[in-house]
């Protein structure tokens, strides 16, 4: 009991209070605790931020095999070749890799020349780690569409039957190739669509009576249908009806003796004629059949007539031919307009060796008809060597050399490519440098095929598929 007058006794309980109230402040002010809850926090975050990938990519890799069901499901349902109902194909495409309950929907549409797919499937994935943030699956959708269609073809096969040819089969190969390639490109349901002009071509190009007569030629001859084209006819892709063009001499450059001459420069065989715009495979392949291997090689002129035949003004030609009876009525108004989105023009131009130096009589020894029997009689070398002891200049020169030969066919090349036609190659056991200048002609290097022994058929084969191509279009 404090008694009065005696001073009061405040000083250890005041001490105590602020004893305790110092530990309350510093438990209040701690930060600690803080940084833990936020770590696990983040920590929460970065577990559904993984599983979240994890479901995704068990989502894509389903979209993935589904997706891939579905493209070869429309591909094979929509080839013109599959004579099952395009629908069951589909189905069982489906059934197969155990996905019947995945399809939803196919959607056929077909006419004569075409046949269009459309399969559309869907499924779900169950979730592991979005479930947490309430999704508990994931659609995974697939659709495709597959079409074939047959559209107007026009293609010139450009096919070297030189000398060289007779060398270690490849004659023999190339004949299967090119029988292989017209059965591909042409089918029953393509009838009137797809036309192939055969240009055979060694030293020269025999356009034949038919094609020869229609263009202003000289005619100076009927032993032989060859042009002989300036350095700048091969600047254009068309051929002129008011251009007088030159015809070829006839003549053989050989050094033993025949009379008359058998292996002429100018190709004379009826076989060896131009085939234009067919869609008969009998007789194309007949005609390829009768393929002999002779003379030099000249690419730039089978490429200037292969051109030439996909260039609209070449139409009179083949209305006349049509008219005749030479050619289908069908393909009387070819080659179509540069513009016609509904026409493909595609050349195939296919070599085994390089352009030779062009050789030529002189004028003023081939200018009267005496003269130009008498080179049907005898071939050059072997008469100059005979009976001729001056310079050989005064009777021969060259037209041109295999460079300038190698820069029309580069001038040819370049103009029908800007013209849009398709340019495919073939350079078949050639050289280094010649697999250039074929590569170079070709629209892109994916274009061109350089090939050994059998593999001309794989290439021809590739060739044809891809022009007659089935394709994705979604």
């Amino acid at each position: 009991m404090t008694k009065l007058g005696e001073p009061v006794r405040v000083g250890a309980r005041n001490g105590e209070n602020t004893r305790h109230s110092g530990v309350l402040s510093a438990f209040f002010s701690r930060e600690d605790g803080t940084m833990t809850i936020f770590s696990i926090y983040m920590f929460l975050i970065m577990i559904i931020m993984g599983g979240l990938g994890v479901d995704l990519i068990q989502n894509e890799m389903e979209r993935t095999q589904l997706q891939h069901t579905v493209d070869r499901a429309v591909l094979a349902a929509a080839d013109l070749d599959q004579e099952l109902d395009p629908t069951a194909v589909v189905n069982d495409y489906f059934d197969k890799s155990g996905m019947a309950s995945y399809l939803t929907s196919v959607t056929v549409s077909e006419g004569l020349n075409y046949r269009t797919v459309t399969a559309a499937a869907e499924t779900e994935t169950e979730t592991r780690f979005m479930r947490l943030v309430g999704v508990d699956e994931l659609i995974v959708p697939a659709i495709g569409t597959a079409e074939e269609r047959i559209s107007n073809v026009e293609i010139s096969m450009i096919l070297d039957i030189s000398g060289s040819m007779g060398w270690n089969n490849k004659m023999s190969r190339l004949q299967t190739a090119a029988r292989e390639f017209v059965d591909t490109v042409i089918k029953d349901p393509s009838e009137n669509k797809i036309s192939v002009s055969l240009i055979p071509y060694t030293a020269q190009v025999n356009a034949g009576p038919d094609l020869f007569y229609r263009f202003n030629t000289t005619q100076d001859h009927d032993f032989s249908h060859c042009v002989d084209f300036e350095i700048s006819d091969f600047d254009l892709t068309a051929l002129s009806f008011s251009k007088q063009y030159e015809q070829m001499q006839h003549f053989e450059t050989g050094w033993s003796y025949s009379n008359p001459i058998s292996n002429p420069g100018c190709p004379q065989q009826t076989y060896e004629r131009i085939v234009p715009f067919s869609q008969d495979t009998t007789a194309l392949k007949a005609t390829i059949n009768q393929y002999r291997a002779r003379a030099n090689t000249a690419i730039h002129l089978g490429m200037k007539w292969g051109v030439a035949m996909l260039d609209p003004a070449f139409r009179p030609v083949n209305q006349w031919l049509a008219t005749n009876g030479k050619i289908n009525n069908a393909f009387s108004v070819r080659p179509a307009d540069y513009d016609d989105d509904d026409t493909l023009k595609t050349i195939v131009l296919m070599t085994d060796g390089q352009n030779v130096d062009t050789i030529r009589i002189q004028p003023w020894y081939y200018n009267s008809d005496s003269e130009r029997y008498h080179w049907s009689r005898y071939p050059l070398y072997w008469y100059l060597n005979n009976y001729v002891w001056g310079s050989w200049n005064n009777w021969r020169y060259t037209k041109y050399s295999s460079l300038q030969a190698d820069n029309m066919l580069d001038k040819i090349c370049t103009a029908a490519k800007n013209k849009g036609m398709v340019v495919w190659s073939v350079g078949f056991e050639v050289t280094d440098y010649s697999a250039g200048v074929m590569e170079n002609c070709a629209s892109t290097p994916s274009h061109f095929f350089r090939v050994e022994g059998i593999e001309i058929s794989d290439a021809f084969d590739a060739i044809a598929k891809q022009i007659n191509q089935l394709r994705l279009t979604q």
